[in-house]
């Protein structure tokens, strides 16, 4: 089973970087995981975000943020929504399941045949 992590929301934020203090680099991402395997791809409801900069390349950890882009970030968390957890089955499914019922159906139908 393959696990990933998608993005779902990116936003260029505003406020400067506090490693190379550029204005413009900062860029919050949201993700959400998704697991993957023969049978259903399933989106789960874990989100996870990130704050990366790209003038200097880093990824900026909770520690280091400081009170305006803490404010940003709450503000855009509670404008963040994810995406609805579901779960889909593939074709492999579909015929494993398919199969199962029929035969169920042909075991009932002997044993109904032999019973009379």
């Amino acid at each position: 089973m393959t696990e990933k992590l998608i993005d779902v929301k990116n936003v260029t934020l505003k406020n400067n970087c506090p490693e190379c203090f550029s204005k413009d680099g900062l860029r919050l991402t949201f993700k959400q995981k998704i697991k993957d395997n023969k049978f259903y791809r399933s989106i789960t409801s874990e989100i996870s975000h990130e704050i990366s900069c790209n003038k200097c390349n880093s990824i900026i950890y909770p520690v280091q943020w400081t009170d305006d882009i803490e404010l940003v970030f709450e503000y855009q968390k509670k404008a963040f929504t994810p995406k609805k957890s579901s779960t889909y089955l593939k074709k492999a499914s579909w015929i494993a399941i398919i199969a199962g019922l029929v035969l169920v159906a042909i075991i009932f139908a002997l044993v109904f045949y032999l019973i009379l």
